[in-house]
């Protein structure tokens, strides 16, 4: 994402714009996952993101405070905003979707259980300790190795592996 800041504006919000492309640079992932975690599809994760790093970029005027904490509790909002509106738009189509299986002739029945059991799965996921969760997205959702995610989480890889490994395991069980 390009931004540009306009010569003149107040100085807060450069200080909060500049905080805020730290923040998304410093993890790029962040939105993508959260989004994940809160029932986005993952197919849509990205389109989730993006809406909600352009819905923060032209919000940041309504930012009170560009400590990093305040940045990522008001970040956290955002995402959470733009994952509703996502899952309510989504909800909103599948009594079309269900309409165009039943005139297609496909197995409404095969369809209903793979939903169920793919609604299942993010709830359990959605389920697991942060600890667990977080290795668990990125090392599936983002396909990143074992490295870089111990990098980015201050584990070592050993710890990184371990976490995965339970992660799936208490997926398993469910």
């Amino acid at each position: 994402m390009t931004v540009t800041i306009v010569m003149g504006e107040r100085s807060a919000r450069s200080s909060a714009s500049g905080r805020l492309m730290d923040l998304l640079r410093g993890d790029p992932g962040r939105l993508r996952r959260r989004s994940i975690s809160l029932g986005v599809p993952i197919d849509d994760a990205d389109d989730a993101a993006q809406n909600a790093a352009l819905r923060a970029w032209r919000s940041l005027g309504d930012l009170r405070g560009a400590e990093e904490g305040q940045l990522c509790a008001w970040l956290e909002t955002i995402i959470r905003s733009t994952a509703i509106d996502m899952n309510r738009a989504r909800r909103d189509h599948v009594g079309e979707a269900m309409c165009e299986t039943l005139e297609s002739g496909q197995d409404v029945a095969g369809v209903a259980e793979a939903r169920e059991r793919l609604t299942a799965v993010l709830r359990a996921i959605d389920a697991l300790p942060n600890g667990l969760r977080q290795p668990l997205l990125m090392s599936v959702v983002d396909e990143l190795p074992t490295a870089e995610i111990a990098r980015r989480l201050g584990l070592s890889a050993v710890a990184v592996r371990q976490r995965i490994s339970r992660a799936r395991r208490a997926l398993n069980r469910f």
